[in-house]
């Protein structure tokens, strides 16, 4: 795998010469392609810690050093249980933070998902060094416009990428790794509107609240903040701000075409984090493709290397 270690899959493998076969373009003196996974690290890396964060939801930290190192807000890794055929095919899961020691820098990172499939229901009863089959970063990211506050808005489980990008816009924290440093601090004030149906829901609250960020929450039933849903926070915290907004959206479907609406009507720029199933992560398989408008009509592109962040504007929901 280009950039990985010995050991990688022979499925795997394959998949990542298929670069051989499409269009390529050359960057000083290495072939690559626009959107292509070459960047992304191979990893049978042990659990070294798992634990639950709120109902049927779970936080897993693995050793990945070059993954975390390289991760851009808004990217994500494809998991696999090591050692099963079945669940077979890799799972995406967004990047929600990583972890450090003085000495040796970057060590890993840290993924929360839900337990609901086969796969993560699988997931969640694994313990404390065994081994999963990791490969990442892989797709785009966030963007590092400057602007005076930034809004994420999340729902269900759509807070995962979003740690990240708000330490980043913050100047809490840097990434970019051999790429160069992205851009830090663009932004003066962040706000997360955080949705879900119960508070049981929520999930690590304290992490974004720690970080400085804003945080407003809402549940359908009223357990926690308002009863409201998260479309609405959404429209409260436009109408109090008075400072140029962006917005950052990841959730469910119906959530993330409501939040395109209002930015649209508000002429408030927002990218969304689309959350597609995927199989391969790398643009093999084609299976995660969205309907995204391209001249004066759509185009189907693959979530998984052109996103998963898309201009909101630009999706046919």
């Amino acid at each position: 795998f280009p950039g990985g270690k010995k050991g990688c899959p022979l499925w795997l493998d394959r998949l990542a010469g298929y670069h051989l076969l499409v269009p390529q373009k050359r960057k000083g003196n290495r072939v690559t392609m626009v959107h292509f996974a070459d960047a992304a690290r191979w990893y049978r890396s042990p659990i070294l810690e798992q634990t639950q964060v709120a109902d049927q939801t779970f936080r897993v930290r693995l050793a990945c050093p070059e993954i975390a190192r390289t991760a851009l807000p808004g990217q994500f890794v494809m998991l696999r249980i090591a050692g099963l055929s079945d669940p077979l095919i890799g799972r995406a899961l967004a990047i929600y933070d990583r972890f450090s020691s003085e000495n040796e820098g970057f060590e890993g990172v840290d993924l929360v998902y839900v337990a609901k499939g086969k796969f993560t229901s699988t997931l969640s009863k694994l313990g404390t060094g065994q081994l999963l089959e990791v490969w990442g970063p892989l797709g785009n990211s966030f963007s590092t416009q400057e602007v005076e506050h930034l809004i994420l808005v999340a729902g269900g489980v759509g807070e995962t990428p979003m740690l990240c990008l708000g330490r980043e816009a913050l100047g809490l924290s840097k990434f970019g790794g051999e790429n160069g440093v992205r851009s830090t601090g663009y932004a003066s004030k962040v706000t997360l509107c955080y949705g879900a149906r119960t508070a049981g829901l929520l999930a690590c609250v304290d992490d974004f609240r720690n970080a400085g960020i804003d945080v407003r929450i809402s549940t359908d039933d009223g357990s926690m903040g308002q009863k409201q849903r998260v479309t609405e926070t959404l429209q409260e915290v436009l109408a109090e701000s008075n400072a140029t907004c962006r917005i950052a959206c990841c959730g469910p479907e119906p959530m993330m075409q409501g939040v395109a609406l209002i930015a649209q009507a508000k002429g408030v720029p927002c990218e969304v984090s689309l959350e597609t199933p995927m199989a391969c992560g790398i643009g093999i398989c084609f299976t995660c493709v969205a309907k995204v408008c391209e001249g004066d009509g759509w185009d189907y592109k693959r979530t998984c290397v052109e996103g998963p962040i898309f201009d909101a504007s630009t999706i046919v929901w």
